[in-house]
């Protein structure tokens, strides 16, 4: 896609709510180097209007009840990776803002962004250039920053160990079951206590219930 320096910034808005894109319709209107070039409600509409519309930025929903925000921007970048897209929504979970920027968003701002602001990240976005607002950037870093989940790092002979220690069962029980020495359960039991962080076997089932280590 050729763009001219003089070209109007072509964007398309993404949203399965009519008052929001009426909204962002309107405010688009004021700029003259802005231009709406299409709306659609869903994800699906979406990935469709890009190819015919050729937008240059794309106002993206992240919660919508076809296809979320962070599909329809994979299936977008992956068809047209010319088109960037900015996720504009409500939602400020880590998770959320994680999963839109792998999908390859350029930019995560909530919905109740200044206009000015808006229109500085969609100018940013066609240049190439990123914009985060200060709370997703807050979110991101808090997600980033968690401590991975109890129990990732089990082997799959120690999951089987833990559910059975969920049962209720002790370590001559769980030999017999495994087929196995009372010394290596011993050893399978200290090994999951130790990756847990916990102390005791009462504390490995608590926190392997509560956490949905194993089924």
């Amino acid at each position: 896609m050729t763009i001219s320096p003089s070209e109007p910034i072509r964007v398309m808005l993404v949203d399965d709510h009519a008052m929001v894109r009426r909204g962002l319709a309107t405010f688009l209107k004021v700029f003259d180097d802005l231009q709406l070039v299409g709306e659609a409600e869903s994800g699906t509409a979406a990935i469709q209007l890009c190819g015919a519309l050729q937008p240059h930025v794309v106002l993206m929903d992240m919660v919508m009840p076809d296809m979320d925000g962070a599909a329809a921007t994979r299936a977008i970048r992956q068809k047209f990776p010319e088109v960037q897209v900015i996720v504009l929504t409500s939602f400020k979970e880590g998770e959320l803002i994680k999963n839109a920027l792998e999908a390859g968003a350029i930019g995560y701002l909530l919905k109740d962004v200044l206009a000015d602001d808006l229109v500085r990240a969609i100018r940013a976005a066609h240049a190439g250039r990123a914009t985060l607002s200060p709370e997703a950037a807050q979110a991101l870093v808090e997600t980033t920053n968690q401590p991975p989940a109890p129990g990732l790092d089990l082997t799959e002979r120690e999951r089987e160990v833990l559910a059975l220690m969920v049962e209720g069962l002790n370590n001559t029980q769980i030999a017999g079951r495994l087929s196995v020495s009372s010394s290596t359960i011993k050893s399978h039991v200290s090994n999951i206590l130790s990756k847990l962080g916990v102390a005791s076997r009462t504390e490995a089932v608590t926190l392997a219930l509560r956490k949905r280590i194993v089924e």
